[in-house]
């Protein structure tokens, strides 16, 4: 699935703050870390954005990879820590 394909509001949001980060365009299950994609300051201004964007804390065991690997992670995370 491609980014203009996808009706997920989280994904979506997320594809546009990580194209704004990066200057590059992803797919919803692209591996963000896999070819070196974002640094580690960028990976902490993800945290940071999805934090304050969702209202949540993302924390402990919450901070892991696979939750920020994909934008369909984190929409899966968001959901989780809005329950």
């Amino acid at each position: 699935m491609t980014a203009s394909e996808t009706t997920d509001p989280v994904v979506v949001d997320l594809l546009g703050f990580l194209t704004g980060l990066t200057k590059a365009e992803h797919a919803p299950d692209e591996d963000l870390f896999a070819a070196g994609g974002l640094s580690s300051l960028m990976a902490l201004e993800l945290v940071v954005h999805v934090e304050r964007r969702y209202g949540i804390t993302v924390a402990g065991d919450e901070l892991s990879l696979d939750n920020f690997r994909t934008a369909e992670a984190m929409a899966r995370l968001v959901r989780r820590l809005q329950s």
